[in-house]
């Protein structure tokens, strides 16, 4: 499966011309998995999709696993240019640009976790946050324990505001109509709830989390720059 993702046969010099690529056969992918969900994707549909038979298709994809992380990888795409950004602004719009690109392709949630195959944007997308907390002062293990942390952050926030989560609208105000008539059951929710909206603070939990994050993360910062390491917080 790592050759399929990472080295792709050579179009043949001579011979007939392959029907279609890697690239094709993924986006086919996607466009099923984007209107239908992971689970409506299967190798005949694709087939369908490109105009070929379930036997064609085989040719190029071995099956269904192989199929998705070929999608995944192409889903996600690489990672946004982060030259010149500081490590917190850059690791902001890392953050935010695979928000969005979750955002966009709920089923990659789904595809995002367990024993899998792992192409070479996924790894970009790694590759550009170690990057950019590079010379911080962290060690190796921290820069890729942020890196997980803010992956958890961005899946997450994702998978709260995805299609088939999003039938009552956004988190804050799903919660908001459940309790609305029930007051006196959950007082500090309503409370709270109707605080948020009269201050205009609702379904921020994206940004809030992520200033979070990184303020924890600047705080490990400094105490390398300092010569010391914090100490962990006792609850």
């Amino acid at each position: 499966m790592d050759e399929l993702l990472w080295e792709p046969a050579p179009v043949p010099r001579r011979g007939p011309r392959p029907a279609f690529t890697l690239a094709d056969i993924a986006r086919a992918g996607i466009a099923i998995a984007d209107a239908d969900g992971l689970a409506a994707v299967t190798m005949q549909r694709v087939a369908d999709r490109l105009g070929v038979t379930k036997m064609a298709l085989y040719r190029y994809v071995p099956g269904k696993a192989e199929l998705v992380a070929l999608m995944l990888d192409a889903g996600l795409g690489g990672p946004p240019a982060l030259s010149g950004l500081g490590w917190r602004a850059a690791l902001d719009t890392w953050t935010r640009a695979l928000f969005t690109a979750f955002a966009a392709h709920p089923w990659a949630i789904e595809a995002a976790v367990g024993a899998r195959a792992i192409g070479p944007n996924e790894v970009g997308w790694l590759e550009a946050a170690v990057a950019a907390l590079t010379g911080t002062g962290l060690r190796g293990d921290e820069m890729l324990d942020v890196a997980v942390v803010l992956v958890g952050h961005a899946r997450n926030l994702a998978a709260q505001t995805a299609p088939e989560a999003d039938a009552e609208g956004p988190l804050d105000d799903a919660f908001a109509a459940l309790v609305a008539g029930r007051e006196d059951r959950f007082p500090a929710l309503h409370a709270a709830l109707s605080e948020a909206r009269g201050g205009g603070h609702q379904n921020e939990a994206l940004d809030f989390g992520l200033a979070r994050i990184l303020d924890g993360v600047a705080v490990l910062v400094a105490a390398r720059a300092a010569g010391a390491t914090p100490a962990h917080p006792v609850a």
